[in-house]
């Protein structure tokens, strides 16, 4: 019989949940998100159990995000209601992660990316060690920042969400936490004893017995031009500002840019500012909706899940190719209800 996908656990006065697919670095499949929320349902007015404690198994990955290439492969069979399922049954373990009441807490000690940061960053702490690395890398495969990140990256420090969200950056532990999205930084050989505290305590607060003042942020002498050039109203005002600033980091990030789906960065770009206004749930039914007509109704998603995925080639024939070709009504098209 094969080991469980997530495994969940009483253990002391913590309940315990170990993502279990190392080989693929934990990668969220469908099974997994009603393993969660079983375990929401769960412990969510059990008194025994004062907080949980999430990890991911194997040396490599917390968890890598959701599984796209389930979902390309349903939306080349034109086949709805897997990825209905998928997305929809994900953010509301999203939802109910922010609503559980409890300390949720993501020890991170790996990859963190998508569906990753969806588990953690709805509540907390959110640990990070010098091994973390966290991105949101959506635009490269066409999709766009969900998992209800459409509400926290607009409310991190000045536009380094927007930074974030458009670029899929890679942050090191310490850069997770400067931009907010983690909240603790404790070191890779302490996530064991700190497990050990928080199991026989069942309190939260002593994970400030064993995190630690991280480096300062890497990303500290761009902050300006990331907050002026990632706050402008549109994708060619942010090329236009980043090239303007004629540095070597600014063309780094236009050519960053310039690699992704340019629809995907124009539906994110506009998701992003929608969603410093919504509250999550708004901003989940938001994504919810979105994920349909790009996954089923948009070219780019498939193409992009091929490029980096599937055949690996990086080489995605975008639709349409450029920035300057994305016609914004196209864009606003992909949020109406009507």
């Amino acid at each position: 019989m094969s080991e469980a996908e997530l495994i969940m656990k009483r253990e002391g006065q913590a309940g315990t949940l170990l993502m279990n697919r190392p080989k693929a670095l934990n990668a969220l499949s469908l099974g997994m998100i009603r393993d969660f929320q079983a375990a929401l349902d769960a412990w969510k007015h059990d008194p025994a159990v004062k907080l949980v404690i999430l990890q991911g198994a194997g040396e490599k990955a917390f968890c890598a995000g959701g599984d796209v290439r389930a979902v390309r492969e349903a939306a080349i069979a034109g086949d709805r209601a897997p990825v209905s399922a998928f997305f929809g049954e994900e953010y509301a373990v999203n939802q109910g992660i922010a609503e559980f009441g409890k300390p949720w807490i993501s020890l991170m000690d790996g990859i963190c990316m998508g569906g990753g940061i969806g588990l953690a960053a709805h509540n907390g702490p959110r640990v990070v060690t010098e091994k973390s690395l966290l991105a949101m890398p959506e635009t490269a495969i066409a999709l766009f920042p969900d998992v209800g990140t459409s509400y926290v990256l607009p409310r991190l420090p000045g536009q380094l969400g927007t930074w974030l969200a458009l670029t899929g950056a890679r942050l090191r532990g310490a850069d997770g936490l400067h931009t907010g999205l983690a909240t603790h930084y404790v070191p890779s050989a302490k996530i064991a004893a700190l497990r050990t505290a928080l199991v026989e305590t069942g309190d939260a607060s002593v994970v400030e017995q064993y995190a630690e003042t991280p480096p300062p942020p890497s990303f500290a002498e761009h902050r300006a031009l990331i907050d002026h050039a990632f706050g402008q109203g549109s994708m060619l005002g942010i090329i236009g500002a980043l090239e303007a600033a004629g540095t070597e980091w600014a063309a780094e990030q236009v050519k960053t840019l310039r690699r992704m789906s340019p629809t995907s960065l124009s539906v994110s770009l506009e998701l992003i500012r929608r969603g410093a206004t919504m509250d999550l749930r708004q901003c989940l039914d938001e994504e919810l909706l979105l994920t349909g007509r790009v996954v089923h109704e948009h070219p780019d998603f498939r193409e992009g899940v091929r490029s980096v995925l599937v055949d690996k080639d990086g080489a995605p024939q975008w639709t349409p190719a450029t920035l300057e070709e994305v016609d914004p009504a196209a864009v606003q098209a992909f949020f109406s209800r009507g």
